[in-house]
């Protein structure tokens, strides 16, 4: 049986008010505006992500691959989001035969997983060769003190600054930031913003969560 880690969306264990529900669900909600082609979900926990995608982007999405490195969460996918396009499986996203095996996408979704990897380069590379030319990556993460800083998440390798975060996406033709804050996400301002009429300066509200949207 899945189990709620603290981390673990499941929606159908979940009230409908829970922040963390409708932050997440929030995201995929915003990627199918970007997703088309054959997708890919790199970790997609118990599956609604890929199903939200795959339903609600009719005509532009012909396929979704979730794949997650937890075994329970992937028969809980299968189970509870199956749909005639979608593909479930149990793998490492750091896995270096993973492109050879999946092949490549139009689209690659990574919400929330970077935070939780070791080998960052790795998983970037990885991503990087599974996309096609042109292909488009959305991916998420939570903000934190940096690279190398416990983030005190136990499930957490640490949380990337705003600033090691845009720096990731240097090789790509194309990069767009945004912050989110619950359900709202909006584009980012990494520095400081003007108020209108008075021409003093404020600083960025806080947006816990960065988004980027990358050309490849």
């Amino acid at each position: 049986m899945l189990e709620d880690t603290g981390e673990r969306v499941i929606p159908e264990k979940m009230k409908i008010t829970n922040e963390l529900l409708i932050e997440h669900v929030a995201r995929y909600h915003f990627a199918r505006e970007h997703a088309y082609g054959r997708v890919l979900d790199f970790a997609c926990g118990s599956g609604y992500g890929a199903h939200i995608i795959i339903k609600k982007s009719k005509g532009r999405v012909n396929e979704v691959v979730g794949v997650d490195i937890d075994l329970e969460s992937v028969k809980y996918a299968k189970a509870t989001y199956f749909h005639h396009n979608s593909t479930f499986m149990e793998a490492d996203v750091t896995d270096p035969e993973l492109p050879e095996k999946l092949g490549q996408f139009d689209c690659i979704l990574s919400f929330e997983t970077i935070e939780h990897i070791e080998d960052e380069k790795r998983f970037l590379s990885n991503i990087y060769r599974m996309l096609k030319p042109g292909g488009t990556l959305i991916m998420s993460t939570p903000f934190g003190e940096g690279r190398g800083v416990p983030s005190g998440y136990p499930f957490h390798v640490h949380q990337l600054t705003k600033g090691e975060f845009r720096n990731l996406f240097e090789e790509y033709t194309s990069s767009e930031f945004y912050f989110q804050k619950g359900a709202l996400i909006m584009p980012a301002d990494f520095g400081a913003e003007r108020n209108r009429g008075t021409g003093s300066v404020s600083r960025v509200k806080h947006y816990p969560v960065g988004i980027a949207v990358c050309r490849k």
